[in-house]
């Protein structure tokens, strides 16, 4: 390796955020600056801050050299191998799926992120590079991001904003084919805003964010990505515009066309419009057209479990900065852009929705866990007016998270000798049953190994709060056990999450953590926006309580919580708890990290644990009914919960036998990691979105886009004609007799002036116990006589049901419309 290559290959390692789940890489970094790199985990920090000297040094050590060198080719090899995806699709018309998301949680070399969103979207960037699925993430550089949070010695929280250096982010400016720095614009009232543009290396994966603070914008404009979540509703507004229009427009400039678009969320709604402009353009078509064309393009992620969690923007708001754009760029009039965000479109007060954008904008929606879907059913009914919840077209992909990133280095050692190396990045099927094998003794020497490291590491970092604090940093020596069951309990803190929860009764709570027979140790971080006052109560009320002396050697509060602090946690804990309201939890990722570790979990029967519980897994809490913020459900769950920990989780930890084993709470690891960690994995997830969305979008646009559109236009021809004739559609008798085991029903329908091929009727019947409605397409017969607009209609059903259950109704039907997310008109019987 010649001298100059060193600093080179350094370089391409600590660009690739790969670094933060493939662990191999670590021991270079600790070479370099140990101290910092324990303090940062950031490669490129670390490489930006060391001296030319301690590089020479290093590179002058033979052993040093070609373990770079081996580290490189090995990566460089690893990308060039196919993978799930070109196994799985090899002749896919799925070439690019672009990945828009407000904040991304991939490193904390990178903080451009708050909490769960950044969350699930960093994992499922890094789950497609190791499945090579075809994705490339967009979203923003901001100047400061999140928060950072520091506890006042009284247990005020107070928020601190430091400003992120772009020459100590593991990103590089995106060049243009002249060298030169790619910019582009988007015009804002009044002025041009020119966007920078980065590269994040994930892996096999490229990742684009957009920065505002370009020295040619006015200061107010230079702002907008100055910090995620911040400031008022116009600030937010311009951000979305910017990951929308500004983030599609970027694409084009690198000449990427991707078949779909993925929306994280709301936020990137507006991409729906300049994908559909930019369709127009290349097209010469109508923004209708363009639509049309492109929505079945769109997929939109829905992570919203109540409706006034979705941005809402004052129709002035909207106008001022989108008027001129709807009037020059797509060719409409104001209002009807308008329309396209609200659940009622002539109401000229009603707010403009980033939700009902993506949801008219896009070919399929989905929640992010099955009982998230059916919440999200009812959010969006409003906009099927008619229809049933359970037929309202949101679909669900449940959330995972990318296990290699969360796992500890004693649980990648068992698991990669229980199921091999590459046991993440194919299908999984085998790793269950292997997780299975492992003896009792190895599964518990994982739990031991890695409560000590949460042990050490709490105490250290504790330590350094207290002097930060003018304390005595010495007390954090005596604090935690290396053999007590320890509890993690990290989130956002909010009203809805209820981090209080154990808090009810304070002095039962201090009676379980300092039993001098069976003794528990709590660990608890979190955070609370700088404008949620009772959060900020809530962190207060921890923080004072962990400075009382009975309990202060088994419960701490620490601050900041970040990603390194996350990882810490989800692999250190025995066992993690969540407490949320139900169904306000759309899905949650925290519980799932612990998984891969071994640890357990109590948690509310909301969001993924729903569906992920059974007591062979861990513990549940609640009905799995719905309360709202009752106070005394509140209190009574509280109960149970203090109930669960005393009866079931804490003898289960220590009752051993005689070689010192907790056998059933291994019985419950064991199920736990073989059950969960394949099937609540990034993996997992990926794979899902591809065979239930991704491969389908790619067809339906592709088809749609041939021809300049042209079947988009058949379908806007077909919309056209039920919004003129729907209102003559009605229907006559109805008759229903029943033999041989089976309803027959006959039922007049009139049709207008539409034609039998454009519509259809159908038997409904509503669900019972959770299983789909059933239906029935009905029979075309013959003309009613005297009219050539009226048929009768005929289906025969099982009669397992009465008869009364089943209601005929006209629905529309086309064969390449997506019924009733783009045509909802329906009619029934009665």
């Amino acid at each position: 390796m010649r001298d100059r290559e060193t600093p080179d290959l350094l370089a391409e390692l600590a660009l690739d955020l790969r670094n933060c789940w493939d662990h191999t890489t670590h021991s270079v970094w600790s070479k370099i600056d140990p101290e910092l790199w324990a303090l940062t985990h950031n490669p490129w920090l670390v490489l930006q801050t060391a001296s030319r000297t301690k590089i020479e040094t290093l590179n002058a050590a033979p052993q040093f050299r070609e373990q770079l060198s081996e580290l490189v080719h090995r990566q460089r090899e690893s990308l060039k191998r196919p993978a799930w995806f070109q196994q799985a699709y090899p002749d896919s018309a799925l070439g690019c799926v672009a990945f828009f998301s407000m904040e991304y949680a991939l490193s904390e070399a990178l903080p451009i992120y708050s909490g769960g969103l950044g969350n699930v979207a960093g994992d499922y960037l890094k789950a497609a590079s190791d499945l090579a699925v075809p994705i490339v993430g967009v979203g923003l550089l901001y100047q400061q991001g999140y928060f950072r949070q520091i506890i006042d010695v009284d247990g005020t929280q107070r928020a601190l904003n430091p400003y992120n250096d772009p020459g100590q982010l593991p990103v590089s400016p995106v060049r243009n084919a002249d060298g030169d720095w790619l910019r582009l614009s988007i015009n804002l009232p009044g002025h041009k805003v020119w966007l920078r543009a980065w590269q994040v290396q994930v892996g096999r994966l490229k990742l684009y964010l957009l920065d505002s603070n370009d020295p040619a914008n006015q200061p107010a404009y230079r702002g907008i990505t100055s910090e995620l979540y911040g400031g008022g509703s116009e600030l937010r507004l311009t951000q979305e515009l910017v990951l929308g229009i500004g983030g599609w427009r970027l694409l084009h400039e690198l000449g990427i066309k991707p078949e779909v678009c993925h929306l994280n969320e709301g936020h990137a709604a507006f991409v729906v419009l300049e994908r559909a402009r930019s369709f127009m353009a290349e097209n010469d078509v109508a923004f209708d057209v363009g639509l049309n064309v492109t929505r079945v393009g769109n997929l939109f992620t829905t992570h919203t479990p109540v409706a006034a969690g979705f941005d809402r923007f004052a129709p002035s708001l909207i106008g001022g900065y989108l008027a001129r754009y709807a009037r020059e760029q797509l060719q409409i009039d104001l209002s009807r852009l308008l329309a396209l965000g609200r659940e009622h479109p002539d109401d000229h007060d009603e707010p403009f929705s980033m939700a009902y954008l993506a949801v008219r904008g896009c070919g399929a929606i989905n929640g992010v866990s099955r009982l998230h879907a059916v919440v999200s059913r009812r959010i969006f009914q409003c906009l099927f007016p008619r229809w049933p919840d359970a037929e309202v077209p949101v679909g669900h992909v449940t959330n995972g998270v990318h296990t290699p990133t969360w796992d500890s280095a004693a649980a990648d050692s068992l698991w990669t000798k229980a199921c091999g190396h590459d046991r993440w990045r194919g299908v999984m099927d085998t790793v269950g049953s292997d997780i299975r094998c492992v003896a009792d003794a190895e599964l518990w020497e994982l739990r031991a190994t890695n409560r000590l490291e949460l042990v050490r590491y709490v105490r250290q970092r504790l330590a350094t709060e207290l002097a930060a604090r003018g304390e005595e940093p010495a007390i954090a020596q005596s604090v935690f056990d290396p053999n007590t069951l320890t509890l993690g309990f990290a989130r956002r803190f909010t009203s809805y999450k209820r981090p209080n929860q154990l808090l009810h009764d304070p002095e039962r709570l201090v009676r379980i953590l300092t039993n001098p027979d069976r003794p528990v140790q709590l660990v608890i971080a979190g955070k609370a926006h700088p404008d949620d006052k009772p959060g900020q109560a809530m962190v207060q009320a921890w923080a004072r309580f962990v400075q009382r002396p009975d309990v202060r050697r088994r419960a701490v509060f620490l601050s900041d919580y970040d990603l390194l602090l996350a990882e810490r946690l989800v692999q250190g804990a025995d066992l993690w708890l969540n407490t949320p309201r139900r169904p306000w939890e759309a899905s949650g990722t925290s519980g799932m990290k612990v998984l891969v570790n071994g640890g357990l979990n109590l948690s509310e029967l909301d969001g993924w644990w729903a569906e992920a519980y059974s007591p062979e897994v861990g513990w549940a809490l609640g009905d799995g009914q719905e309360h709202g913020d009752d106070p005394a459900w509140d209190a009574a769950e509280a109960d149970a919960l203090y109930e669960i920990l005393e009866q079931r989780v804490i003898p289960d930890f220590y009752t051993r036998d005689h070689d010192g084993i907790p056998t059933r709470w291994v019985l419950t690891m064991r199920e736990s990691m073989a059950r969960l960690t394949p099937q609540f994995s990034a993996n997992r997830a990926v794979r899902e979105y591809t065979d239930k969305y991704y491969a389908d979008a790619a067809t339906a646009y592709r088809e749609r886009a041939r021809d300049r559109g042209k079947s988009a236009q058949s379908l806007l021809d077909w919309k056209a004609a039920l919004l003129q004739h729907w209102a003559d559609v009605r229907f006559g008798d109805l008759q229903v007799t029943t033999s041989a085991g089976k309803h027959h029903f006959q039922v007049q329908a009139y049709l207008g002036d539409l034609t039998p091929d454009q519509v259809r009727v159908e038997l409904y019947a509503q669900s019972r116990d959770g299983a789909h409605p059933l239906r029935y397409q009905m029979t075309q017969g013959n003309p009613l006589p005297g009219s050539a607009k009226a048929f009768g209609y005929s289906a025969e059903v099982p009669a397992s049901r009465a008869p009364d259950d089943y209601t005929p109704r006209v629905v529309p039907w086309h064969p390449a419309a997506r019924i009733p997310l783009e045509e909802s008109h329906i009619l029934w019987f009665r």
